[in-house]
């Protein structure tokens, strides 16, 4: 008979923080709760905030803690505000790897095969960026945009980011 690891659970309040170039949203992670998903080994999770399940990079802190960072899109979708408490369930993600990709985006790279390639030569890390700079935008022509841009500069063996 196996058995499952119990699922870590607590209470945080969100803050203000992250990179000093990037400002953001985090929740601090107990370390019985970044133990008992693994670890320093474990670098994704599958974190559900009041509810809401979404795929997150655990991320070390200074002194050797951990957090999660939140997007400001997810803080609004969650009705989240700096201050507020937030309900945390975490597991270890069966899959890090996974990268949810915005139908745009998906199109282009099926449109050229060796963007995708190079688009499945990144890392996760640099997948899920592209994957977010075309679902985080607003409008549909705006996203299309992006998403071609990107599998042309793949296309050409350039970097994703940079013209």
């Amino acid at each position: 008979m196996s058995t499952v690891p119990p699922t870590p659970s607590f209470r945080a309040v969100l803050e203000a923080g992250g990179p000093s170039f990037m400002p953001t949203q985090l929740v601090v992670v107990p370390e019985a709760a970044w133990q008992a998903v693994g670890g320093r080994a474990t670098k994704r999770v599958i974190a559900t905030l009041n509810g809401h399940a979404e795929r997150l990079g655990l991320l070390p802190l200074e002194g050797g803690g951990r957090y999660l960072m939140l997007r400001k899109t997810l803080c609004q979708q969650l009705g989240l505000a700096i201050g507020q408490e937030v309900a945390v369930t975490l597991a270890p993600d069966p899959n890090p790897d996974h990268v949810d990709l915005p139908d745009e985006l998906a199109e282009a790279l099926a449109a050229w095969p060796e963007a995708e390639t190079a688009f499945l030569a990144q890392t996760g890390a640099m997948r899920r960026a592209m994957a977010r700079k075309v679902a985080d935008a607003k409008r549909p022509e705006t996203r299309a945009r992006y998403a071609v841009e990107l599998a042309e500069r793949l296309a050409r063996g350039a970097h994703p980011f940079r013209a």
